[in-house]
């Protein structure tokens, strides 16, 4: 199973960024999946995750701003991400049931 993340960028506060999470090589629909961050001197901590059919679970201190979404006809999952905040700057990595990760795409929240 191979990940593909994408849509990392800078933004300003109070910006917004849509993450997507491309899957190859297994069968996306029969596996949950989940976003999760990790801030320079911190532990990756979970962000989003969904399940194969499709409920949905965010950490506190996103809820309200975030959402995750799927795709199984294309093999994707998505992390809306508004009203951003400084301190979500994190690499942010998709998952398949913490057993296969993607490469991480750098969210940065500056002004």
């Amino acid at each position: 199973v191979q990940l593909q993340a994408s849509g990392g960028g800078l933004v300003q506060p109070g910006g917004s960024l849509r993450l997507s999470c491309a899957a190859s090589g297994g069968i996306f629909s029969i596996n949950g999946m989940g976003w999760y961050r990790q801030a320079p001197g911190t532990q990756r901590e979970l962000v989003a995750r969904i399940s194969r059919g499709g409920t949905a679970n965010h950490a506190d201190s996103v809820k309200g701003r975030f959402t995750i979404s799927r795709d199984n006809a294309k093999n994707t999952v998505y992390l809306q991400m508004n009203s951003l905040k400084p301190e979500d700057t994190a690499v942010y990595y998709c998952s398949q049931d913490r057993v296969y990760w993607g490469q991480g795409t750098q969210v940065t929240v500056s002004s």
